[in-house]
C-alpha cells in the first residue's frame, strides 16, 4: 500500500463590517450575516500569501461556511493560492485588487459547506442582528459569484445539505464541526484541504487536537495546520491515521 500525508488547514475568517461600523446592522437587509471589513480583506488576501509560501504543500481544495464574511475571506485567500507569481513580502501587493495578481484558476477548487457554518445561537449570533423567524436565507449562487470564476465545483456533495437547526447548543455546534472536518478528509483523501470557518469551529479543532489545552481567543484569518497518513489500497480504498496537530497562527490557549 503507497502511504502519503493528507494536510488540513482550518481558518478563520477576517475583519467583519459591523465591528468597525456599528450602525451598519441599523440599516443591513441581513445584518445577521456582514461583509468584510476592507482591512479584513487585506488580512485574508495575505493571509493565503503566507499559507501559500510557508507550507510545505499545495492546497488543491477549499471548503466554505455559507456567511459572506466568510467566503469573502475564502474569495481573497484563493486568488493568493492562485496567483501566477509568489509576491510574499512584497509591499505592493497586499490585496487582490493589484494589477499584479492574475490568477490559475485551475490550481484550487472551491465549494461552500453548510455544515461549517456559525453556531446557529444567540452565543455567536448576535440578538439585536438575529432573523426572528430563525431563516438566514442564503443564496448560494449569489455568494458562489463571489469567488473567483472558474474556482467553484458544483459537483461537490455536501456534507450538511441545509443549514443546522436555530438553537443548537454549544455542544453540539463543537462536535458538528469536528465531524465535518472529518468527513469532508475521508471524502478527499487524496488531497489538501483549506477550510474556511468561524471562530468557534477553529476552536474546535483545536481542543479536539489538544484535549489539555482551552482556547481563549482565535483572531481574524488565525488558523491551524494539522496532518494525517493515508495508505492507499486497490480500488480507491484508504486507510487513514489520526489527524496530528501541527501548528497554528492567531489562536490564544492555555492548558486546562
Amino acid at each position: 500500500m503507497a502511504t502519503q500525508y493528507q494536510n488540513v488547514v482550518v481558518m478563520r475568517h477576517g475583519d467583519r463590517l459591523d465591528n468597525f461600523e456599528e450602525l451598519w446592522v441599523m440599516k443591513a437587509e441581513r445584518p445577521w450575516d456582514p461583509p468584510l471589513h476592507q482591512d479584513g480583506k487585506i488580512r485574508a488576501f495575505c493571509t493565503g500569501q503566507k499559507i501559500r509560501s510557508n507550507m510545505d504543500f499545495p492546497i488543491h481544495r477549499v471548503f466554505v461556511s455559507p456567511f459572506l464574511r466568510c467566503v469573502q475571506t475564502a474569495a481573497e485567500v484563493v486568488r493568493a493560492l492562485c496567483d501566477v507569481a509568489d509576491h510574499n513580502g512584497e509591499s505592493n501587493v497586499l490585496s487582490s485588487n493589484s494589477e499584479f495578481v492574475i490568477i490559475d484558476p485551475s490550481k484550487v477548487k472551491v465549494s461552500i459547506e453548510y455544515g461549517l457554518c456559525e453556531m446557529l445561537n444567540l452565543v455567536a449570533v448576535r440578538a439585536a442582528a438575529a432573523p426572528k423567524d430563525g431563516d438566514f436565507r442564503f443564496s448560494i449562487s449569489q455568494y458562489e459569484s463571489e469567488l473567483p470564476a472558474g474556482t467553484v465545483d458544483n459537483t461537490v456533495e455536501a456534507v450538511y445539505k441545509k443549514l443546522p437547526k436555530w438553537g443548537e447548543t454549544l455542544e453540539s455546534a463543537r462536535a458538528r464541526y469536528v465531524e465535518v472536518v472529518k468527513a469532508l478528509a475521508d471524502k478527499y483523501p487524496s488531497e489538501n484541504l483549506l477550510l474556511v470557518t468561524h471562530g468557534e469551529g477553529v476552536g474546535s479543532i483545536f481542543t479536539e487536537l489538544n484535549k489539555d489545552s482551552t482556547v481563549l481567543e482565535v483572531a481574524y484569518c488565525g488558523h491551524l495546520y494539522a496532518k494525517r497518513n493515508i495508505q492507499f489500497g486497490e480500488n480507491q480504498s484508504f486507510t487513514a491515521g489520526e489527524f496530528v496537530y501541527e501548528k497554528q497562527t492567531g489562536i490564544v490557549s492555555a492548558a486546562k
